[in-house]
């Protein structure tokens, strides 16, 4: 955190090698919360590029006494996420779920044949085409918390809602990712018994 504060201070002084440590520390990141929101590479790059101009136009208003940088950088993100989807009258898409995402997520040993490495990209794919049947505020929290690693209190700063709606809306979304997940690979919940018609 000191050593966000003190890039800060040196970009805001207008040193440009002290911009690009910022990048490279939050690019990845940020690349990656726009990834899960629209699941398309080209258009997380793009929006990814977006966030940060406006990060580099509003960087005078972050307030240390508000949060971490970190906190600030991804509510920028997210309020910039939600403009676009406005404006384009999409669907934003989130969400995780803590042991499918594992699952999904991990990597094939680096022995492994080219059937694991299929294997694990098909079931990334999978875990995307879940995130994509979220509610957006289902998925928003779940992304937050489950692939960016922030505490409750970093994502009601970020979302701007009390931390017992973030548990609740984390819990709520990775339920319904499990649900969506078990429908797609054709394993019947009986919660769902009903709703198929």
């Amino acid at each position: 955190m000191d050593q966000d504060l003190e890039l800060l201070q040196r970009c805001l002084s207008g040193e440009n090698s002290a911009w690009e440590g910022l990048l490279r520390v939050y690019t990845r990141k940020i690349y990656n919360l726009c990834y899960r929101f629209t699941g398309r590479a080209e258009e997380a790059e793009d929006l990814t590029q977006e966030v940060f101009i406006k990060v580099f136009q509003t960087l005078g208003t972050f307030d240390a006494a508000q949060g971490s940088f970190s906190t600030w950088l991804h509510r920028v993100a997210r309020n910039h996420l939600v403009d676009h989807y406005r404006r384009t009258k999409k669907d934003r898409v989130t969400g995780s779920i803590e042991d499918d995402l594992e699952r999904i997520q991990e990597k094939p040993s680096p022995g492994a044949g080219p059937a694991s490495h299929l294997e694990a990209r098909e079931r990334k794919e999978q875990l995307q085409r879940g995130l994509d049947r979220l509610s957006p505020d289902l998925r928003e929290a779940v992304v937050l918390r489950d692939l960016h690693d922030l505490d409750y209190l970093e994502i009601s700063h970020v979302l701007g809602v009390p931390q017992g709606t973030v548990k609740s809306r984390i819990n709520r979304g990775r339920l319904e990712l499990a649900r969506v997940l078990k429908r797609m690979e054709g394993v019947k919940d009986p919660a769902d018994a009903g709703n198929d018609r």
